[in-house]
């Protein structure tokens, strides 16, 4: 896979860092010329060129990526490379980078974001994840579809611990994609069976996270 990453400050280089050592090609794009430390990710491609600008993404063959990756720490900026990625390019997954989170309601498909990363939500719904047992956590926002991902951890009092999963009818348009069992990750299926203390994962339309919540937090009648 053919990755383009606008930005090769910390953020940037991190994240081609990730995609080199799982074989994917990757391209790092930044117009400061400080910024470019071949040293630092030799196994990447560089180019000096702003990617606001056409003539620096045709030079950078955007057409040929499978991913770009709007990471810059301007969301004025990640917001022109998404846009101009999608629209012009029509590269299929464009990821782009939240920094202030006033702005978070722009990442959207109408500026060509597939998946806004908000490091502020994120590190907040981590936080959130960590010590809440009963309560849908919001991960990750996902703008096609207007999809979430979301994790809950099942308490020990919910009617759903010891269920078979394929038994329980799930709110429509919500998918569970993972339990977290201690140290396992379990691909579920319909003959696995939910215990309290599982991390469920969900991709959920977000009308449905509510109804979600309620079918999996529901306690016992005594």
């Amino acid at each position: 896979m053919r990755v383009a990453i606008a930005g090769a400050g910390a953020v940037g280089r991190s994240i081609a860092g990730e995609l080199l050592e799982n074989g994917h090609e990757v391209l790092l794009i930044d117009k400061a010329p400080t910024a470019i430390s071949v040293e630092r990710v030799p196994q990447a491609e560089w180019l000096l060129a702003d990617a606001c600008e056409i003539t620096s993404l045709d030079e950078a063959a955007l057409q040929r990526c499978n991913v770009v990756i709007a990471a810059t720490g301007d969301d004025k900026v990640n917001l022109v490379v998404s846009l101009l990625a999608k629209t012009e390019y029509g590269v299929p997954r464009v990821v782009a980078r939240v920094n202030n989170p006033k702005n978070e309601w722009l990442f959207n498909e109408s500026w060509g974001v597939d998946v806004a990363v908000s490091t502020p939500r994120l590190m907040s719904a981590l936080v959130e994840e960590a010590v809440s047992v009963g309560d849908l956590v919001r991960l990750l926002r996902f703008s096609h579809g207007d999809a979430n991902l979301v994790e809950l951890t099942l308490p020990p009092e919910s009617a759903l611990a010891g269920t078979t999963i394929g038994d329980i009818e799930w709110p429509q348009d919500t998918s569970l994609v993972t339990i977290i069992r201690g140290a396992r990750v379990l691909a579920p299926t319909p003959e696995d069976s939910l215990e309290a203390g599982d991390e469920l994962l969900f991709v959920a339309a977000q009308a449905r996270e509510e109804q979600l919540e309620d079918l999996l937090s529901v306690r016992k009648e005594s």
